[in-house]
């Protein structure tokens, strides 16, 4: 059912509205209120797919109203009724949010098309936020260790600022997911959190994935293309294995960092972009400086905030959560119950040296579960997870 709320402070329109809808769907449930403090009150103590609301009332009007509910359920659409003096304040209202209005008296197509579309856009939010929390949970971060526990610290309070930040640490250690969360809390979380991986890239296309470029720039461009930091704008640009990015792709970069502009591979044309740059490396960068590979001034325009991932080996306490978690994820994949874990098989690993980090103990788990009995036990960690 689509709970409707009404709020307009004239009986015959509330009744007609009412009646409109009622008989346009079973599935609409139809409530109202003859005000504005009564509708906004109703509001806060009931879940609406939907809310009419008539502009000029007394008490409180429309206009103050959908200022209230943007601030405490921005979710519900709101769909304005104006009588034929109040057009440039319904407009007004479209500038505060509302998703669109309706005049007096309503037109019968134009009202229910616009109550569908407005209960369709609603639906999509809703399947949104489901599918944000889905990706979410895929880069959640599993631990409650003391550095764990550090990191998740900075990150709640990095994310909310335009920082740039340099994430290192050991190959297989979650960086990545470091990145997400990043993104994920941070204001540009509702646009693209786009990954690049330097490492991936053979170096003379670096410039050209990162940038763009235009037909004929090179042999194989065929036709203009956007490049990954046009692709980023107003989101965020993750650098992955940034320690591998060749020198002239790193004069670039540092160029789009200082100006917020780039150029395509072949073009003359400035480009504007409004990107928070994550990068994120396995290699010791003052290192790569002293050896001429990696430039020192790109290097403190990226490390402005340093996020250091520990080793799993560092981080010992949290390999029993980590194998739960891997477990139930296994078990999801494959449609199978959830293998336990017998305690001396928990404690046997985590006397590993595990030099994959998590990325190896991921495995290690899966191939448990495969190879192992009802319950894991020692012994299947002694035959199948030796090195």
């Amino acid at each position: 059912m689509s709970k409707i709320l009404i709020i307009e402070d004239e009986a015959s329109i509330r009744r007609v509205l009412t009646k409109i809808l009622s008989e346009e769907s079973d599935t609409y449930k139809v409530d109202e209120a003859e005000d504005g403090l009564q509708g906004l009150e109703k509001i806060k103590n009931e879940d609406y797919d939907l809310v009419l609301c008539d502009i000029k009332m007394p008490k409180m009007d429309g206009e103050e109203v959908l200022e209230a509910v943007k601030k405490i359920k921005p979710e519900i659409p709101m769909v304005m009724i104006s009588g034929h003096g109040d057009l440039e304040t319904a407009v007004n209202t479209m500038r505060l949010g509302a998703f669109d209005y309706i005049s007096k008296p309503p037109d019968l197509n134009r009202l229910l098309n616009t109550v569908r579309n407005a209960l369709d856009r609603k639906q999509l939010v809703v399947e949104n936020k489901i599918l944000k929390k889905k990706v979410s949970k895929n880069y959640e971060m599993i631990g409650e260790s003391e550095p764990i526990n550090r990191i998740k610290e900075m990150i709640e309070k990095v994310a909310p600022t335009e920082a740039r930040v340099l994430i290192t640490g050991p190959n297989g250690t979650g960086k990545e997911l470091v990145a997400h969360q990043i993104h994920e809390k941070s204001e540009r979380c509702n646009a693209p959190l786009i990954e690049v991986n330097c490492a991936a890239i053979p170096s003379e296309l670096i410039e050209s994935e990162l940038f763009g470029h235009v037909k004929g720039a090179f042999t194989s461009a065929v036709k203009d293309r956007a490049g990954k930091f046009e692709a980023a704008d107003k989101g965020t640009i993750f650098l992955d294995e940034v320690g591998d990015m060749s020198l002239s792709a790193q004069a670039k970069v540092l160029r789009a960092l200082q100006e917020n502009l780039i150029q395509r591979v072949g073009a003359d044309k400035d480009i504007k972009v409004n990107v928070r740059v994550v990068a994120a490396t396995n290699k010791d960068l003052k290192k790569e400086i002293a050896e001429g590979r990696f430039r020192e001034d790109l290097y403190h325009r990226l490390a402005v905030i340093l996020i250091k991932v520990p080793a799993l080996n560092d981080r010992r306490d949290d390999i029993p959560l980590l194998i739960n978690h891997f477990a139930e994820k296994i078990a999801s994949e494959q449609g199978t119950a959830v293998k336990k874990f017998s305690l001396p098989a928990i404690r046997l690993l985590q006397e590993y040296d595990w030099t994959g980090n998590i990325r190896e103990l991921r495995n290690v788990v899966e191939r448990l579960i495969i190879l192992g009995g009802t319950e894991i036990s020692e012994e299947d960690v002694k035959l199948f997870a030796s090195k």
